[in-house]
């Protein structure tokens, strides 16, 4: 059962919008070679703001997903893409439906 979650929230330069976007599309690619990580999304909130919301069965898979390619991606990225550091809250999931 998905019983935790992530939510970061991504805001960026001026002028970076279009290429926060195209980052983030391209992690998906990364999301799909995570195994711990079985749900994955890529938001845009607003003009400029950006969010990506994934879950977990277990801690063990948020902290492999922390310490994961889209984390050191999103950190290494982070002073050109956005206008401030990423604010990660974590999450605690209490219900699920998915039918894809």
């Amino acid at each position: 059962m998905i019983k935790l979650a992530l939510f970061a929230r991504l805001e960026a330069k001026p002028g970076k919008e279009a290429e926060v976007a195209q980052f983030l599309h391209a992690a998906l690619a990364m999301a799909n070679d995570e195994p711990t990580t079985p749900i994955w999304f890529a938001l845009r909130l607003g003009p400029s703001t950006f969010g990506v919301f994934d879950a977990f069965h277990d801690e063990a898979g948020r902290q492999t997903h922390l310490t994961g390619p889209i984390a050191q991606a999103l950190m290494s990225k982070g002073a050109e893409l956005f206008s401030q550091p990423p604010s990660i809250e974590p999450i605690e999931v209490l219900g699920l439906k998915n039918k894809g």
